[in-house]
């Protein structure tokens, strides 16, 4: 039916439809015409939304307030006092002393047949295989050259003919044997014995470990550093992991500053922000003792284009660091840090071999 047609019947007025002035013609309907015109959808129009592909069938006023929570509870109330159906079974009829309860006769499952290729063939192999130790099947998996029936720990042992010590024959679908590892016990250090003996300049103090031992006060961290002024024969400290902040940082470089000794320092996983570890690399540039600097894993991840441009002209100046342990954001930052410790390593391999050339 096409459209001029369908506006005839719906204004059941026998007149020429023009449409292009179809804007016009409705202006000409009543509301009746128009709801009846409106009544007339496609379902399988894809074009419209589903909300209006039929006419709207709820045109009834309701007839009181709609409660979900009385709907629930009134079904959830109807379904507990109902009586539960009754299990009907159908009637077989049996010979005389049998039951015609469907239900006690046990259900079978439907055998399917198995065709040849499915059928197990049994050969004196298997029984071989079945008798074979784990050990003897990783050797055969081996030589057959079936390396994806074996782990890495299995393929190695079975090449070196030693005994397997992790699990055995466990198959492509299966891992290692889990190494249990213990942890590592807690730092027994004692610090008021340490910060004592640093400042008593103890010759046999060459490496102070402080890692990772909790509730250090701040007031002992900076007698560390304070001790650093007059020491002369300690050479490695770590205090990684120690809640180290910027103030405990400022006295580390004033005392690397006057230390002439110490040549690793390691302060990873602590709170410093950027401007202090310029200070500590300052300090550092002034005696050039410290080869071993370590300081990543801060608080703050990002040091910032003008910290890490300041970390580039320090460690430009520095001929005696190898080992600088700090992230960079940027690569710039990385290439220039990473040319000047390897020049750094080339001068003092050259050196090295020219002293023991000349010797």
């Amino acid at each position: 039916m096409s459209d001029a047609e369908f506006l005839k019947m719906a204004t059941n007025k026998d007149v020429d439809i023009d449409l292009d002035n179809i804007d016009e013609l409705l202006a000409q309907l009543t509301a009746e015409e128009i709801d009846e015109l409106n009544g007339d959808f496609d379902p399988d129009n894809s074009f419209l939304p589903p909300s209006e592909r039929m006419k709207s069938q709820t045109l009834k006023d309701p007839t009181g307030p709609f409660s979900r929570k009385k709907l629930l509870a009134f079904l959830e109330k109807k379904a507990k006092e109902e009586k539960d159906w009754e299990n009907v079974t159908q009637y077989v009829k049996k010979a005389p002393g049998e039951s015609n309860d469907v239900s006690e006769k046990p259900w079978k499952p439907k055998e399917v047949k198995k065709t040849k290729e499915e059928e197990a063939i049994d050969t004196e192999w298997d029984d071989i295989l079945t008798q074979a130790t784990e050990d003897e099947l990783v050797d055969l998996a081996a030589v057959l050259g079936f390396h994806g029936m074996l782990n890495q720990t299995q393929f190695y042992a079975s090449e070196r003919d030693e005994k397997l010590e992790s699990g055995g024959f466990t198959g492509m679908a299966k891992s290692e044997v889990l190494k249990v590892i213990p942890f590592e016990p807690p730092n027994q250090t004692d610090v008021e014995d340490s910060i004592k003996r640093i400042k008593d300049n103890d010759s046999s103090l060459k490496h102070l470990n402080l890692n990772n031992i909790k509730n250090i006060s701040h007031e002992r961290l900076e007698a560390v550093c304070e001790g650093l002024k007059t020491n002369t024969n300690l050479e490695i400290l770590e205090m990684a992991s120690v809640a180290m902040t910027d103030r405990v940082a400022k006295k580390l470089a004033e005392g690397l500053q006057e230390n002439k000794t110490l040549k690793t320092l390691n302060i990873e996983s602590n709170f410093i922000t950027g401007e202090p570890l310029v200070e500590i690399l300052k300090a550092i540039n002034v005696n050039k003792n410290v080869t071993e600097f370590r300081a990543a894993n801060q608080k703050p991840e990002a040091l910032g284009n003008k910290v890490e441009t300041k970390i580039i002209k320090l460690v430009q100046e520095n001929d005696k660091i190898l080992t600088l342990g700090l992230a960079f954001e940027f690569p710039e930052t990385r290439v220039r840090v990473t040319s000047k410790l390897q020049d750094n390593y080339d001068q003092m391999r050259k050196k090295r071999v020219g002293t023991k050339a000349d010797a």
